[in-house]
């Protein structure tokens, strides 16, 4: 497994990555409507390509074929706003591999604090990496209730 840094061209991958562990990995933790609120469908690669040419770190796991496989982001202020990871791939350490580069880089970008909304088996994965909780958070997407998890970690 290797990282690099995102490239135009897997956009669908890590859209298809997305919806597959929303669909794969949320499923453990939230009903099948919280799921589909979550994610109905594969988000246009077009929308993710924009989204990760904004100006965040985008870094992504690769495998052997250079085929992403997870994938994370960084916004300028520390803000983690995905951590996603084909379901097969969930707890072999590809994510944790990930989440250890972007803090090297964001500590070499002075950032000094990361923080992120996680999901219920993303607070797990947070809570490992040295993140507090800050609080729950209760809300909705069109219509359903759902929740995550305000999280915060000081780097040094």
């Amino acid at each position: 497994m290797n990282v690099r840094p995102f490239r135009e061209a897997d956009a669908p991958a890590l859209a298809a990555i997305f919806h597959a562990a929303v669909h794969g990995i949320g499923a453990r933790y939230y009903s099948a409507e919280q799921v589909a609120a979550w994610s109905p469908r594969e988000p246009d690669a077009e929308r993710f390509r924009d989204r990760c040419s904004d100006g965040r770190l985008v870094l992504v796991a690769v495998d052997e074929d250079d085929r992403p496989v997870a994938y994370i982001d960084l916004e300028a202020d520390g803000h983690i706003d995905h951590l996603f990871c084909r379901p097969d791939l969930a707890g072999t350490g590809v994510a944790a591999m990930l989440h250890d580069r972007l803090e090297a880089e964001a500590a070499a970008r002075g950032i000094r604090m990361l923080h992120v909304e996680a999901s219920e088996p993303a607070r797990r994965f947070f809570l490992r990496r040295g993140f507090s909780t800050v609080r729950r958070r209760d809300f909705e997407i069109q219509g359903v209730p759902i929740h995550n998890f305000a999280m915060e970690k000081r780097l040094t």
